[in-house]
């Protein structure tokens, strides 16, 4: 059903508790907000409709903070802008994003705690170019800001250490977490890894080798 009220709307996956499974954050209780993919059942909120809502789950649950994720959830900027500017949140609020959509950032930067941006190693180099983009914008407003990799098995040490490099000459204060890649993830770790972040240190002391969780617990 459509929302009777005018401004903006997105689709929303779901509105749960859980454990967050990557980034900054990993393990903390957190509100997710999960916003829909192409073809993923999904309800239509408008700002009114999700300040309420989000503030209902705060009322009666236990959290840490609030996690703005899913599909694209810039893609929905115009919805977070409008419900945070009726709803001032008593927890922190962290935006994960792939932050491929730096130009799209100003409206929500003002409702946000931490912008968490994941990175997965695609190939154009402007992902990462945009990706940086979008921190820098975050620490010019003085919010949180962290870049997660999340590397895949084809990626080399190489590629990591150079995309360190690159964040700490755009973002010299950005904190860094670092996942091992899928087969990496089997314990105990190899030695790879005590080596690669030996040598992403050396480029930029504030990095963290986080194992992920599996999840995010709790979040269908």
């Amino acid at each position: 059903m459509m929302p009777r009220s005018t401004g903006p709307t997105a689709a929303i996956a779901g509105i749960t508790p859980g454990i967050q499974s990557q980034g900054v954050w990993t393990g903390r209780r957190q509100l997710f907000v999960r916003f829909a993919g192409e073809a993923e059942t999904a309800v239509l909120y408008n700002g009114e409709m999700l300040a309420k809502q989000v503030d209902r789950a705060v009322a009666h649950t236990a959290l840490h903070s609030i996690a703005l994720a899913g599909r694209d959830p810039l893609g929905s900027g115009p919805l977070i802008a409008d419900a945070f500017a009726r709803w001032q949140s008593s927890l922190p609020v962290m935006l994960d994003c792939d932050g491929q959509r730096p130009d799209d950032l100003a409206p929500v930067l003002g409702s946000l705690t931490m912008l968490q941006v994941t990175f997965e190693f695609g190939d154009a180099p402007a992902l990462a170019e945009r990706a940086l983009s979008s921190l820098q914008s975050a620490a010019s407003t003085k919010i949180g800001h962290a870049l997660v990799l999340s590397p895949r098995d084809a990626t080399s040490d190489g590629q990591v250490l150079r995309l360190v490099e690159q964040a700490h000459a755009a973002v010299p204060d950005v904190q860094i977490v670092l996942h091992p890649s899928p087969s990496g993830e089997k314990q105990p770790l190899d030695r790879r890894y005590a080596t690669l972040v030996d040598q992403a240190m050396a480029i930029h002391r504030d990095i963290v080798l986080v194992l992920r969780v599996q999840g995010p617990v709790g979040v269908r």
